[in-house]
């Protein structure tokens, strides 16, 4: 299906893809085969981020923060948005800021395509929908696309 929208929202588990135009709603869900706990974060790894520890390149450690199943799991959500012009990317922790930045070192269009990334719980996906109708209407407005 080809849409001008999608909502994604994601988890270090899981991720929802929604897409839909006027008329039409399509979701996907796709599993991460990442084995991290929700309390194992970015323990560890946050010096490695300031350019000290094993973690120096911005690869995090193996405590907590991205591997190379993260980077194939936020590949294979950046493979179910192609063609899609407009992207909310949404969810409760650092995933939803994870994939964006992996999508603005892999997946350059998807990157382009994202325009906001926002905090939320655990919606339904019918929440996700019109949370994103909601949004995207005002953004389409401010655009002067409405």
């Amino acid at each position: 299906m080809s849409t001008f929208h999608a909502i994604v929202w994601l988890d270090r588990s899981e991720a929802h893809v929604v897409m839909f135009d006027r008329e039409h709603v399509e979701s996907e869900r796709i599993k991460s085969r990442s084995q991290h706990k929700a309390t194992g974060g970015h323990v560890g790894s946050h010096q490695g981020m300031h350019g000290r520890g094993d973690s120096a390149s911005g690869h995090h450690s193996a405590q907590g923060g991205h591997n190379s199943s993260d980077e194939t799991y936020y590949h294979s959500i950046a493979e179910a948005l192609k063609g899609v012009h407009e992207i909310l990317v949404t969810g409760p922790a650092q995933a939803k800021d994870e994939f964006k930045a992996h999508c603005a070192r892999h997946d350059k269009a998807i990157d382009k395509a994202i325009v906001d990334v926002i905090s939320s719980d655990h919606p339904s996906d019918a929440q996700l929908v019109a949370m994103a109708k909601k949004y995207f209407l005002k953004h389409d407005k401010m655009q002067g696309q409405a």
